[in-house]
């Protein structure tokens, strides 16, 4: 089982440019203890996420790191144009040496879709043709695309990435449903909800790998889940409990301010005790995480973890002390 980070670069109650010169410290120790990829997620006009340009992020990091693979999680295709996007893409993945991942998605906040100007009802196909463009630019030496929303006729790609046809693919999934298409598609995923849901999700992705006659292991399966790594279980909740209701006003915010709840507010309880109780988080010693992350392999068969281990005001020394002990006496236990 390898091992990423899943993050929001949400508000944490310190100045902006401390929030980013934290989290690319972070970054580096993220390096240094071996994790495989750092996924970043997009989001616009909230507290819950920093990282409105995720590119300026991961342009920062791939000079930070050597080993450590990132990219978002994921980019939001309707507020980019395709080709200001596939240039991006490449200039990133040729700065890191062919570490770039490509998340992709529509978007799934009406709010910050409307603040861009865009209409929610049309984003889902906008997503689909950008989408399109997007491998197809990444692979050619000339774009020509007609569709509804974009029109390209023989544009030069002079910009390629290293990772050929393009760079690795990702994919977030909340509902079962919606496992089939990156199942199919060879992309990765990582998995967001319940035990019960998430546990769903990857039965029915390794079921469409199976039936479409493709390895079920030959991509990433991942789930993500909030994590606090201490040297005592008492230490590790008192941290939690301090930091969890932080990330979880920064995710309200917004819907907030229009009356209205995210529709997955459910499984995101106001305390990290409830949190917990519905097996959607972990904060502990080392043993205790072990446990857990045990129970959660073998509940699910996943073969990638990216869990939240930068979230609300947790502070940098915390984040890092967190780091330390799950890479050094967590991970090894599930190195194949």
């Amino acid at each position: 089982m390898k091992f990423g980070v899943f993050d929001h670069i949400d508000d944490a109650g310190v100045p902006l440019g401390q929030l980013y010169a934290d989290r690319l410290t972070v970054a580096e120790a993220y390096d240094r203890a071996g994790f495989y990829g750092y996924h970043v997620a997009e989001h616009h006009s909230t507290p819950l996420g920093a990282a409105a340009s995720p590119s300026l992020i991961f342009a920062a990091l791939a000079h930070r790191t050597r080993t450590l693979r990132f990219g978002p999680m994921v980019y939001l295709l309707p507020f980019y144009h395709p080709l200001r996007l596939i240039e991006e893409v490449c200039m990133l993945d040729q700065i890191s040496g062919g570490r770039f991942q490509l998340g992709v998605g529509r978007g799934v906040s009406l709010y910050e879709t409307q603040a861009y100007g865009l209409d929610f009802n049309e984003t889902q196909a906008m997503y689909h043709e950008a989408y399109q463009v997007l491998l197809k630019g990444l692979d050619a030496e000339e774009l020509t695309f007609e569709g509804q929303y974009y029109r390209f006729q023989n544009v030069p790609m002079i910009l390629k990435p290293v990772q050929r046809p393009h760079p690795p693919l990702w994919y977030g999934v909340t509902l079962p449903g919606s496992a089939d298409w990156p199942a199919q598609n060879g992309i990765n995923i990582v998995a967001l909800g319940l035990r019960d849901n998430t546990t769903a999700i990857v039965e029915c992705y390794r079921e469409a790998r199976a039936k479409a006659g493709l390895d079920p292991d030959g991509t990433l399966i991942g789930i993500s889940r909030h994590v606090v790594v201490a040297d005592t279980d008492e230490e590790a909740m008192r941290i939690a409990r301090r930091a969890y209701p932080r990330w979880r006003e920064s995710f309200r915010w917004l819907f907030a301010r229009h009356g209205s709840e995210p529709r997955v507010i459910g499984i995101y309880p106001p305390t990290f005790d409830e949190l917990m109780a519905l097996d959607n988080a972990i904060a502990g010693s080392p043993e205790t995480v072990r446990r857990f992350l045990e129970e959660e392999r073998a509940a699910s068969k996943l073969n990638y973890f990216a869990p939240w281990l930068a979230f609300g005001d947790l502070t940098l020394s915390e984040t890092l002390r967190s780091i330390e002990l799950l890479s050094k006496e967590v991970m090894p236990a599930f190195a194949e």
